[in-house]
């Protein structure tokens, strides 16, 4: 049985140099809210404290320590400045 071709539509050429339009992309503004804002913080401090693992926080807080917020964490004594440190000295009390 001979195989049967499928009909391909035609691709259009490509626009020439004089029917080419241009189209400018505006830079959107970012809409930044309290939320946003906040994320953003906590994500900061995040990072600056190791990107420790739920684990981690439990170790040096816990069992509150993965639901506790930064500012939290900093009033039970260890703010994220510190943490690895804390961490290392609860690891070391654990041996």
């Amino acid at each position: 049985m001979p195989r049967s071709k499928k009909a391909t539509p035609k691709r259009k050429s490509a626009p020439t140099g004089k029917n080419r339009t241009v189209t400018v992309r505006k830079p959107q503004a970012s809409k930044s809210t309290s939320a946003g804002k906040s994320r953003a913080a906590g994500i900061k401090l995040f990072n600056l404290a190791g990107r420790p693992s739920g684990e981690d926080f439990i170790k040096v807080y816990g069992p509150a320590g993965p639901k506790m917020t930064w500012e939290q964490r900093a009033e039970a004594g260890v703010p994220a400045e510190k943490f690895q440190a804390a961490l290392a000295s609860a690891m070391r009390q654990a041996k």
